[in-house]
């Protein structure tokens, strides 16, 4: 996720990642943000299907089984 965040352009913070979940109906906030980052909470499917779409990457991509952000 951190990784999807810094190449977007421009980059998307923690908070903006929070905020665009929020338009999306998920209400995750930055700190909660951090702690998926660091390993320190797991990630439901619906999560993970949410931030895969903000962000513009597969779920697959998220969760290391493709390398291509795109799913390839």
């Amino acid at each position: 996720m951190r990784l999807a965040r810094e190449r977007a352009k421009p980059l998307i913070t923690q908070a903006d990642l929070a905020a665009r979940l929020q338009v999306e109906g998920l209400r995750l906030e930055r700190v909660t943000i951090s702690k998926i980052e660091t390993g320190y909470r797991e990630v439901t499917d619906v999560e993970a299907v949410a931030i895969a779409k903000v962000l513009g990457v597969t779920v697959s991509w998220l969760i290391g089984e493709t390398e291509d952000s795109k799913g390839r």
